[in-house]
């Protein structure tokens, strides 16, 4: 894996988690104007907003770079619009890099000829 690859999926799985916060923080305030006098889904709703744009950029950049079939794309953006998917994206990416980590030292060492 190049370098930008892997700094395209680094971006990418920094960003999910906010974003997933985000979108929570986002639900609780729907829930909490509808039931009291609380009214902060104009500035949580920007804020989301701004984070499911660069995460969906960085999701672009990422298939684009990985050459991700379809379905593993598919899965990555289907997890940025469900709640906690943002927290299962941010773990299969690290496990991702860390694999390929692994496999790259293997290649380095000639234990694996790939």
């Amino acid at each position: 894996m190049d370098i930008k690859t892997a700094s395209a999926l680094r971006r990418l799985r920094l960003v999910s988690a906010p974003e997933a916060v985000s979108f929570l923080l986002l639900l609780v305030c729907s829930v909490l104007k509808r039931t009291t006098d609380f009214n902060a889904v104009p500035a949580m709703g920007m804020i989301h907003g701004v984070l499911f744009v660069v995460y969906a950029l960085f999701w672009a950049d990422a298939w684009n770079r990985t050459k991700w079939s379809f379905g593993t794309a598919a899965l990555y953006f289907a997890l940025s619009v469900l709640p906690f998917g943002g927290f299962v994206a941010e773990r299969r990416l690290k496990r991702e890099a860390e694999d390929e980590v692994i496999a790259s030292r293997a290649r380095r060492e000639g234990v694996v000829q790939a």
